[in-house]
């Protein structure tokens, strides 16, 4: 949703190689492969946030949802999916990633993912739930060898171990502090600007179908 730098243009930088790597997946099978420990840990401690955000949100009980939504526009599975409030789960790293002094939302993408969720299942009020949990073992032991190599250490430093540990275990933090919650409610502007942007993104990704599509059987009538 972010907006072009240039007056001439709406679709920003970023959207445009987006879409440029979705179009030669499409046409040359070429597919761009994502992963991080910041999601290998969000994926793996996701049911404990929502057990968390249970324990302190007084929303009752509050399970993983599996339901995938879809309209003309949008397709999305939001984490929790109650009778009348949406929650979508981020697990911060660390602490020093954990937004304990916001008053707004850190990363505005998660403001229109949830409008976007709010859109596909009719609910009108939804939280973005910030959850500081403990990393899981194997990625903390990842994070260990990591910090020896960075300090060149053949063998393996107590003192350092320790130290990477302490900084993704927060049992000692009471539960209620380890929960940041935004409110966002529902805005037809908002989902109308991102329907019409995707409209234009629609736009962008056909012509570049098109444009790999013709020099495709350029390449062909050469050989």
């Amino acid at each position: 949703m972010t907006n072009s730098r240039s007056k001439t243009e709406t679709l920003s930088k970023t959207t445009k190689t987006y879409l440029q790597q979705l179009a030669l997946e499409e046409v040359y099978g070429i597919r761009k492969e994502f992963s991080s420990r910041y999601t290998d840990k969000g994926n793996q401690v996701e049911r404990y946030g929502i057990e968390l955000c249970q324990e302190n949100l007084n929303l009752g009980l509050l399970y993983k949802n599996d339901d995938h939504f879809k309209n003309d526009y949008l397709t999305g599975t939001p984490d929790v999916n109650t009778d009348k409030t949406l929650l979508d789960i981020k697990s911060s790293y660390d602490g020093t990633t954990f937004p304990w002094f916001a008053e707004e939302i850190p990363n505005k993408d998660y403001f229109y993912q949830l409008q976007g969720y709010m859109a596909l299942t009719g609910k009108r009020k939804s939280l973005l739930c910030y959850c500081l949990l403990n990393t899981p073992e194997e990625i903390v032991e990842d994070e260990i060898r990591r910090a020896h190599w960075q300090n060149h250490l053949i063998d393996e430093s107590e003192e350092l171990r320790a130290e990477v540990e302490a900084k993704h275990n927060f049992n000692h933090i009471p539960a209620e502090k380890r929960v940041k919650v935004f409110k966002v409610k529902y805005d037809k502007d908002v989902v109308k600007a991102i329907y019409e942007r995707i409209d234009e993104c629609r736009e962008y990704y056909d012509k570049l179908i098109k444009e790999l599509w013709a020099e495709e059987n350029l390449e062909t009538k050469a050989k």
